[in-house]
């Protein structure tokens, strides 16, 4: 009998047939919310077999293979594996409307009325009807449970369920956020969303201030078009309410108890931002547009790059606001905008990111077309680079340049497609109803500030004029701008609705329109939350006014350097090294005992030893940082025991500076950004970036050609970030031999930073130190080595660490008498070795090799003393190199080598001869060329 009730019951239930879709997804909305489904289907879900060790809400592949296993079986198996099931499972419709919400928040922005100018169509998503879920307008007045639908009633009647669902989803918000697999975070969003029915009520002043915005985003643009016609500026025009979104969001992070808020953005709409968000006065940015700037200042950048600093006035206090500086490769300035982040919150000992904000905006062709994006959204929870979750906002007008066919941008839906990596929230929003981006904005930082993750908003605008005020858009998007030009502007519609609501007259709004346009005819700050600079946590000011020869005292005791070199090789007795790194360990404890001389490794962890014992902070990243690409550093040491890390240099005393060790994603662009970011802000952080190779700097060449290089000269900004760019001709191929010195040099003009080539053990312990110590702050670019971390004569005593002094030239060590040299060799790096060696081999005394051991600012007094005028007698001086002779220092120096050899003296080059490649692949012909350039440089 109970087989065939069972036999009945199955025949007649949605288990039979090809319904396999349907199950799966009534069984994800059961493993969500089991309230959401009914009694039937619970019961039955509640009572499937459990599978051991199996999890039922955390894997129900195994549970959907159980039903196909059910329905293969027979009546007997299927009722001794379901006996609780019950005889009829009936209430189809209320489980079809449970799909049907499900299909609203997976799909509802497909419909959602998102372009103001209503070209976007997107396709007929049959999801959300009501024919595709079996239900119709006959059944409206039915009443259904709602599940976990949160609009406050447990059941509705369709009708009003439809209505309900087509306005929190299909309005003027389509919102993307069930493709997040934290279920927490999805009620957390459809809590927030439909309550409100994604539009909350908003007070009259919050309403009056929007349209104040509005006013000012407009009335900005009309006076620059009518003052400066033709002008580039990069309108925000059909975008405007990125200005009230941008004051709401600000406003919002205060009132939430941030201090500081970092803004990162591209051209379009930035002069409006730094008037009317930041509080720039109108004249300054007049003058610009008339020619007029302060010479002062360096050599400049156009307007539209320019960044800006001000304090917000917020209900939770005033913060302090940055725009960062920004050339023209648009998407680079976002990890820079977080490794400015990142230094703030340290310097504010915040974990959470709670204390500092940053906002990155975007355009939608940039934020899907360039690179930089997924390499800093892969960052944005990694442990080195974390900031608490960033708001990106995406100003999408629809054109990319002069690109309006999406398949010509991108091979995705959205442009925000890419944020799904990491499985952020995007909410798209029509730009035309600035009360759903006021909503967004909010919701979107309530979650970032929650969850600690980063959002997306999606402001879909259009612009109204070319790509800059002097193109033509008709030429190439004819349909979409003569519709434009018939769309009125933001501003007026908000205006005309608020008319409308009886919020404000219409003499009002005139009024403050008169108002705004006196407010820039004075030139005065128009922002009314712009309060002078006192809220920034950083003091540049011993910095500033500093050259090379500033004067500094890094002397330090051999005493001192014992006790240094005593901490960092000190460990838990329970911490289990492997072999060669404990073997490496006791080696530096003989060097402390005075038993070894220094090496490399040994000598780089003292100077970060005494760095941080003097309450400076050192950040390195790189892909292998901790312990060294070359097995050299171990300053993070792993038990073979528990995998656990230890960091020596983290425990030199009580009052130490920060010590921090990461090892980065495998990235350059978006991670040397970061770091230059960071040193921006933080100049009190020794901040290194370690290449695992040098020549992978070619990765981040924008950032080093855009900021680290020039970023002094056009914005005044300076920067200590050290590069440490492993270097060095060992037959390891063209890929892995040259860090490409020349282009360093070739970017070497106004002191703007320095290319060193160390070649001992006490040079890097004083190169470092030199760099934290001493008040001046540019960039470090460091052609590190390879083989001389283990080179036997690349070693040092504790007694040649102590002077504290980096030679910057570095004469003959063999005993060789001047009068008896008749050739003087220059060279940087480890080819100093090759030729050390191979002069002593042949028993030469003729030849002098002198090191130059800083190739920018070229070392010229020093040359002068140490070297010249030891040897005015000789006429036969020598460049040699291990390069390529169109690389390396020889072309872009020997304007510096000529200047400091004696009158009358002839100057000659050793080395490769021009090549395409860095380096040869062939290690035998490495080999061949290596012998010929150092016995070219030797033979008189």
């Amino acid at each position: 009998m109970q087989q065939s009730v069972m036999k009945a019951w199955w025949d007649s239930s949605h288990m039979a047939g090809g319904n396999a879709a349907y199950i799966e997804e009534l069984y994800e909305a059961y493993l969500e919310d089991a309230n959401s489904v009914s009694q039937q289907w619970r019961s039955i879900f509640d009572n499937l077999p459990k599978v051991e060790g199996v999890e039922l809400d955390t894997n129900h592949s195994v549970i959907r293979e159980q039903f196909k296993a059910m329905a293969a079986l027979g009546p007997a198996a299927r009722a001794g594996a379901s006996q609780s099931a019950p005889a009829a499972v009936g209430d189809d419709k209320q489980v079809k409307v449970l799909q049907l919400i499900n299909a609203y928040r997976f799909r509802g922005h497909q419909h959602a009325n998102l372009d103001p100018l209503d070209l976007w169509k997107q396709e007929r998503v049959r999801d959300l009807e009501l024919s595709h879920h079996s239900l119709a307008e006959k059944d409206f007045d039915t009443r259904f449970n709602v599940g976990s639908y949160a609009i406050g009633e447990e059941s509705m009647t369709l009708k009003d369920l439809f209505a309900s669902l087509n306005r929190t989803y299909c309005g003027s918000i389509g919102s993307e956020y069930m493709h997040i697999t934290d279920t927490e975070q999805k009620r957390w969003l459809q809590q927030r969303i439909e309550s409100v029915e994604a539009k909350p009520q908003i007070s009259r002043d919050e309403k009056v201030s929007i349209l104040k915005g509005l006013i000012a985003a407009d009335g900005m643009e009309k006076y620059l078009g009518a003052k400066f016609p033709g002008a580039k500026r990069f309108s925000l025009e059909g975008g405007d309410s990125l200005v009230p979104m941008l004051k709401g969001l600000i406003s919002h992070a205060g009132a939430q108890g941030a201090k500081e808020v970092v803004v990162g953005m591209a051209h379009r709409g930035r002069l409006n931002v730094l008037v009317n968000v930041l509080g720039k006065n109108p004249s300054v940015l007049f003058d610009e547009f008339s020619g007029k700037h302060d010479e002062s200042l360096g050599a400049g950048d156009v307007k539209y790059h320019a960044g800006y600093s001000s304090d917000f006035a917020t209900p939770g206090g005033n913060l302090h606001l940055a725009l960062a500086f920004n050339p023209s490769h648009l998407e680079i300035v976002n990890p820079v905008v977080m490794g400015s982040v990142r230094a703030r919150l340290d310097r504010r000992n915040c974990q959470d990111g709670s204390a500092v904000l940053p906002i990155t905006i975007h355009g939608d062709s940039a934020i899907a077309g360039q690179g930089v994006v997924q390499e800093t959204f892969n960052m944005s929870q990694t442990r080195g680079f974390q900031v608490g979750g960033t708001v990106r906002i995406v100003i999408n007008n629809q054109v990319g340049f002069t690109t309006s066919k999406i398949e010509d941008t991108r091979s995705t839906q959205y442009c925000t497609d890419i944020a799904k990596m990491v499985q952020a929230p995007i909410f798209h929003v029509n730009s035309d109803d600035p009360e759903a981006v006021l909503f967004v904005t909010k919701l979107a930082l309530d979650y970032r500030n929650t969850f600690k993750r980063d959002v997306v908003i999606d402001l879909v605008c259009y612009r109204r004029h070319g790509h800059n005020e002097a193109d033509e858009p008709n030429a190439t998007q004819p349909l979409m701008y003569q519709k434009i030009k018939k769309h009125p502007v933001p501003r007026l519609i908000y205006a005309q609705q608020l008319i409308a609501e009886g919020v404000i007259e219409e003499h009002e709004v005139e009024k403050l329109i008169s108002e705004y346009r006196a407010a820039l005819d004075h030139g005065a700050c128009v922002v009314e939350e712009w309060r002078p600079m006192t809220e920034h946590s950083v003091d540049w000011t011993p910095y500033l006014g500093h050259d090379w020869d500033v004067e500094y005292d890094a002397t330090i005791s051999k005493e001192r350097l014992i006790e240094l070199g005593k901490a960092i090789t000190s460990y838990p007795e329970t911490h289990q090294l492997q072999s060669r790194v404990k073997k490496l360990y006791g080696d530096r404890e003989a060097m402390v005992a005075g038993e070894k001389l220094l090496d490399w490794g040994m000598a780089e962890n003292l100077a970060y030893a005494d760095i941080v014992s003097r309450g400076t902070g050192i950040r390195m990243t790189g892909q292998d940082s901790g312990r060294g690409t070359f097995f050299h550093r171990h300053a993070v040491i792993h038990s073979q025991a528990d995998g656990q890390d230890y960091m020596p240099l983290q425990h030199i005393d009580s009052e130490q500076g920060r010590m921090e060790i990461y090892d980065s994603v495998l990235s350059e662009a978006a991670v040397v950004a970061f770091e230059f970011g960071y040193a921006t802000a933080e100049p009190g952080t020794l901040t290194i970036w370690e290449a695992q190779f040098g020549d992978f700097a070619n990765g981040a060449q924008v950032v080093i050609d855009q900021f680290l290089s020039s970023g002094e000269a056009k914005w005044g900004r300076l920067c200590g970030l050290t590069m440490l760019l492993p270097h060095g001709y060992e037959g390891q191929g063209p890929e892995h031999s040259s860090a490409r010195l020349e282009r360093f040099l070739q970017m070497c003009a106004d002191h703007n930073w320095q290319v060193v080539v160390p070649s001992t053990p006490a040079q890097v312990f004083n190169m470092l130190r030199r760099q934290a110590i001493r008040p001046m702050r540019r960039p470090l670019i460091v052609m590190s080595p390879k083989s001389l971390l283990r080179h036997p004569l690349a070693v040092s005593s504790l007694d040649e660490l102590t002077d504290g002094i980096f030679h910057n030239v570095i004469d003959e060590v063999d005993e060789i008498k001047p009068a008896d040299v008749k050739r003087v060799v220059m060279c940087s790096g480890k080819v100093y070795y090759d030729l050390l060696e191979q002069r002593r081999k042949n028993e030469q005394t003729d030849v002098a090799i002198v090191r130059i051991e800083q190739l920018y600012p070229f070392p010229h007094a020093e040359m002068a003393e140490t070297v010249v005028n030891k040897y005015k007698h000789v006429k036969d001086w020598v460049w040699c190199q291990e390069e390529p002779q169109n690389q390396g220092a020889w072309y872009c120096s020997q304007h510096h080598f000529w200047s400091s050899i004696p009158d009358g003296a002839k100057l000659t080059y050793a080395g490769r001869a021009a090549s395409a490649s860095p380096a040869v692949g062939y290690n035998a012909i490495h080999n061949q060329q290596q012998k010929a350039l150092v016995d070219d440089a030797l033979t008189l």
